[in-house]
């Protein structure tokens, strides 16, 4: 289990105190300075139930000053992948990799659902 985050982020520090909470192991990366490449997020997208854009850190000022909002929707998907892998700060974090399932963000009821096995 390998968790993609940003140290300076609220809702990343919650992911690795609930991961901490329930005694889990994983591997913490720093998503700033090592960020998904392109064939991870490929690979990790097969592993997603949610669109490709979904990997947006939609709330970012990155997003924003690219006025992703308007052009995402025009783009393919090897653009969208390209661009993701260019900057860590547009990635939606945290990411959670398992073996055989991604979660992307921090939502309690989600990440429940994978350990606490509840519904």
């Amino acid at each position: 289990m390998v968790i993609l985050y940003y140290p300076k982020c609220s809702t990343c520090k919650k992911a690795l105190k609930y991961l901490d909470d329930l005694h889990l192991e994983y591997e913490k990366r720093d998503i700033i300075i090592d960020h998904p490449t392109k064939e991870e997020l490929i690979k990790w997208q097969s592993l997603n139930d949610k669109p490709l854009k979904s990997f947006f850190n939609v709330n970012g000022k990155k997003y924003r000053e690219l006025m992703l909002k308007t052009k995402l929707p025009f783009m393919e998907d090897d653009e969208i992948y390209n661009l993701l892998a260019s900057d860590g700060m547009l990635v939606k974090r945290p990411l959670l990799i398992l073996d055989d399932k991604l979660l992307i963000g921090f939502k309690v009821k989600e990440w429940d659902q994978v350990f606490k096995n509840e519904d």
